[in-house]
């Protein structure tokens, strides 16, 4: 019969899994530092990376600083040349249009500012004045008078400008209407009866101060503004008056039954409709 031991290595002897363990060992360490190296590459490079953007942010914003200050600076005193020139540029245009045979003065002449919705009219005496800018070029207009246009001098000295227009008269030859009668006498007749005459000034007087049409007016136009007011002033001061007292009521005044019945038989609470 053998007996089987089992004999453990002496201390400091090398077998083969010892060897093996310590080999693994060092592939590990080794893959360990460089593992850990790569990763430290990236770091940096992702520190210089991040580096670098915040100095290229941080340029950018410098650079729009310094623009926005530039800008501040500059801005007002442009803002402020421009209107002094703006307020220089505009004129006071004034004078009168004439008639250049008679120098009558000329009224409800048009008086225009090309290139823009604005102008004015004459007066009576042919009188006119607008505010323009230098360089605008006014134009008259009339329906018997050949059309005029100035240039507002871009170079005048001052802020007015006075002119004396002087119009000619303008011939305008209009188609030739031929008038032809009628047909027959009867038609004539016939249309002359029914032919509707506008209301001349007397029958239109006559129309507006007619009872009825006065009535229906009173109750259909609107109070203005002092009418509105008097009617307020007047509730203030009948509240006034009959303060700490019952107001008197209208069913025992005879003068408003006598009201209630002339309307009643002039049909006011008849339906309109």
């Amino acid at each position: 019969m053998f007996s089987v031991t089992r004999s453990f290595p002496r201390s400091g002897s090398c077998t083969l899994l010892n060897a093996s363990n310590i080999f693994s060992f060092v592939i590990f360490k080794a893959y360990v530092k460089k593992q850990l190296r790569s990763k430290v590459n990236h770091c940096q490079g992702q520190i210089v990376l991040r580096f670098l953007q915040l100095v290229f942010i941080f340029e950018a914003v410098r650079k729009i600083i310094l623009y926005i200050s530039i800008a501040a600076f500059f801005i007002p005193a442009i803002a402020k040349a421009q209107f002094e020139t703006s307020r220089d540029s505009v004129v006071q245009l004034y004078g009168v249009v004439m008639t250049a045979d008679s120098l009558v003065g000329i009224p409800a002449v048009s008086v225009m500012i090309k290139g823009q919705n604005r102008g004015t009219i004459t007066n009576s005496q042919g009188v006119f004045s607008i505010v323009v800018l230098k360089g605008d070029q006014v134009e008259f207009t009339h329906v018997t008078y050949k059309s005029k246009t100035i240039i507002i001098p871009a170079n005048l000295e001052g802020n007015q400008y006075s002119v004396v227009q002087l119009m000619v008269i303008d011939t305008v030859y209009l188609p030739a209407t031929i008038i032809h009668p009628r047909p027959t006498p009867e038609q004539f007749a016939r249309d002359f009866v029914n032919t509707k005459v506008p209301d001349d000034n007397i029958e239109i007087a006559r129309k507006n101060t007619d009872a009825t049409k006065r009535r229906i007016l009173m109750q259909t136009t609107p109070a203005d503004g002092g009418e509105a007011t008097q009617i307020q002033f007047n509730k203030i001061a009948n509240r006034a008056v009959y303060q700490g007292q019952v107001p008197p009521m209208n069913i025992f005044n005879p003068a408003a039954w006598a009201d209630f019945i002339q309307a009643w038989k002039r049909g006011d609470f008849k339906n309109k409709n």
